[in-house]
């Protein structure tokens, strides 16, 4: 098997660590385990306890059970546990796609949901490109059926979207849907940034209202546990999930003991941390709208309704890639560039999640100013 590069992944290999302001990061905060622990009496007693053997490959059936709970119409059995979305992810694209088929995938989107389909050989990728709308971004549902064809197996979107913010509506999910339903396609939808909406408008997941449907979650970004490593499919379609549980078995096969019982402690008080995090994300987008605000000569801002990401965009005579690669050389300053994605256009990430936010936005500030970018 032959897979390109995971662009974003190299990117990060060089300045996660070592860059010391962060101001494009994808997940939310994060604590340490006594803070996640000190959430629950009797929860620092038990984790100390924790057996340390293998574990069900499906997932421990308690925090499947907690998983279900998340859905509207699910049970543990509709649930399967990974060692982090992309195992998900890596899983659900090779047991799916195969040569001959075609997939359609929401474009600007994290490289490994389109990017498997190319690993595949034979099979045949669309991408279903965002538009820029000025002070936010949109997707055109007519555009995305024109691109069907009659051996397209798949369609893959982000919603809440990385990079860009954009979120569907019940009303657009729903379109989705019964796009996908008319024409008998599968439908993928990474919803790893799902309790995190700003609007006023709380979503469902698309796996409860669509038989063909997959939901891919994760602890990592809206709960800020990246650390724990626990991602999960969600479907009613669980001959898939039987196909993927097999696949499963030449990666991770099981997931870890102590990383499932914190997961466990953290689903049920899932509540209390996506309000920290949302919390963390409208205090930083707040001060991220007032700097924009300030220098919109620079930049145009897009809106981002839900998620800690936003993709805005560089009105700076310079290419955007080297635009951020002088903000992280001189300043600490990590952004992302569009480039990363593949894609063409001035737009670079930020992102808002994290505490470590002001002080990261004040030091591009200075950088702006000392390069003489500011009037």
């Amino acid at each position: 098997m032959k897979i390109n590069d995971f662009k974003l992944e190299c990117y990060f290999g060089l300045y996660e660590f070592t860059a010391p302001y962060l101001l494009t990061q994808s997940d939310c905060e994060s604590m340490t385990t006594e803070e996640l622990l000190d959430m629950e009496p009797g929860a620092k007693e038990g984790y100390l306890k924790q057996w340390l053997g293998y574990t069900e490959t499906w997932g421990d059936p308690e925090l499947r059970d907690l998983i279900a709970g998340l859905y509207r119409t699910m049970k543990r059995e509709n649930v399967l546990v990974f060692h982090g979305a992309q195992e998900a992810i890596f899983a659900y694209m090779n047991v799916m796609l195969e040569p001959g088929d075609h997939m359609i995938a929401m474009y600007p989107n994290y490289q490994s949901a389109y990017e498997v389909a190319n690993s595949v050989p034979g099979c045949e990728l669309s991408k279903w490109h965002l538009k820029d709308a000025g002070d936010t971004w949109t997707a055109d549902f007519d555009e995305l059926e024109s691109m069907i064809r009659p051996n397209t197996r798949l369609i893959a979107v982000n919603s809440p979207n990385n990079p860009t913010g954009y979120t569907f509506t019940n009303a657009q999910m729903q379109h989705l849907i019964d796009i996908c339903r008319a024409h008998d396609i599968y439908l993928f939808s990474d919803e790893v940034y799902k309790g995190t909406e700003m609007d006023g408008e709380k979503r469902d997941w698309m796996a409860d209202h669509y038989d063909k449907a997959i939901s891919l979650g994760v602890l990592s970004k809206s709960y800020g546990l990246a650390g724990l490593r626990v991602g999960w499919l969600v479907s009613r379609d669980t001959g898939t999930l039987d196909k993927a549980v097999r696949f499963k078995h030449y990666m991770s096969i099981c997931d870890s003991a102590p990383a499932e019982y914190l997961a466990k402690v953290a689903l049920r008080h899932s509540d209390e941390l996506l309000g920290r995090s949302k919390k963390i994300i409208e205090s930083n987008t707040a001060l991220a709208d007032k700097f924009f605000e300030k220098y919109d000569y620079l930049f145009e801002k897009k809106a981002a309704p839900a998620g800690p990401v936003a993709f805005h965009k560089l009105k700076v005579d310079m290419p955007v890639q080297e635009f951020c690669q002088m903000a992280v050389d001189k300043k600490g300053v990590l952004l992302l560039p569009a480039n990363i994605y593949d894609m063409e256009g001035q737009y670079f990430r930020m992102g808002y999640g994290r505490k470590g936010v002001p002080e990261a936005l004040a030091k591009f500030e200075e950088f702006l100013i000392e390069n003489g970018f500011t009037k």
